[in-house]
């Protein structure tokens, strides 16, 4: 396939550090049924890739995603191709969650909809000072409500149901302050801040990371005494591990810890 057809491009640096690209430009990178597939391809590939430390998300052309095809929506309407289609989309959604590695949505142009609901389920966001961001299917009579499940997962309830109920944009500093993105950048410095996040990710041990990033999410769903449990445990784990021992070790003797002879 040509690298202009594939839907996802793919770039990995020699820190393992994955670029994924949605690239259907010309549709504002809107999630095809290929799309999906092609996305869901490349995080279950790094998923297995012990070398891959960290991955931003962004998209080609003018924007980062516009959410769902409403064109190929629109082509089949039956019950079964919808409930079809949107198990698809969330098993991509709950891929990029699932993933070892923290996951970065770099932001800018639009980010709608479903595309918005990628940006909220990325562990981590930064976005383009230009960069709008809306949940915009009540607009059409389509109330969002997968969306709704990443989003209220990120703002407060009443700065998503806004979102949600009026189809309206907000700026990429209402996006910050709403807990929607981490970073907002002028655009000519986007890529400089969404490097300073993946400098401080690939610092770090990935064990730890991994470990971190699978419980941080896991506790959210839990009462908080269970959610302790699952806490004290991972904890305990974590500190079997080689590198929080070279880590507590080095603290003691007051020096750099040395992790490149524990991670592999």
């Amino acid at each position: 396939m040509n690298i202009h057809e594939q839907l996802v491009l793919r770039e990995t640096d020699a820190r393992g550090v994955v670029r994924l690209t949605l690239n259907r430009p010309n549709a504002f990178n809107s999630l095809s049924e290929g799309m999906l597939a092609a996305l869901q391809a490349e995080l279950d590939a790094i998923a297995q890739d012990e070398k891959a430390r960290a991955v931003v998300l962004g998209g080609a052309g003018k924007a980062f995603c516009a959410g769902h095809d409403l064109k190929e929506m629109r082509a089949e309407p039956s019950l079964d191709y919808y409930q079809k289609l949107f198990a698809q989309c969330t098993q991509v959604m709950l891929a990029v969650q699932r993933l070892p590695v923290p996951v970065i949505a770099r932001v800018h142009g639009i980010a709608t909809a479903a595309g918005c609901q990628l940006v909220a389920m990325c562990d981590l966001a930064v976005a383009s000072r230009d960069a709008k961001f809306a949940v915009s299917g009540v607009n059409l009579g389509l109330f969002c409500s997968t969306p709704s499940v990443a989003l209220s997962r990120n703002l407060s309830r009443k700065a998503a149901f806004e979102m949600l109920v009026t189809g309206g944009f907000i700026s990429a500093d209402e996006a910050m302050t709403k807990g929607l993105v981490n970073r907002v950048a002028a655009p000519e410095q986007l890529d400089e801040a969404v490097e300073s996040l993946v400098a401080a990710i690939v610092a770090k041990p990935r064990v730890a990371l991994a470990m971190g990033k699978s419980l941080f999410y896991r506790q959210l769903e839990k009462g908080i005494a269970a959610a302790y449990d699952d806490a004290g445990q991972t904890m305990a784990c974590n500190m079997m591990d080689d590198c929080a021992l070279e880590g507590v070790q080095a603290f003691i003797d007051k020096r750099p810890p040395n992790w490149g002879s524990t991670q592999g």
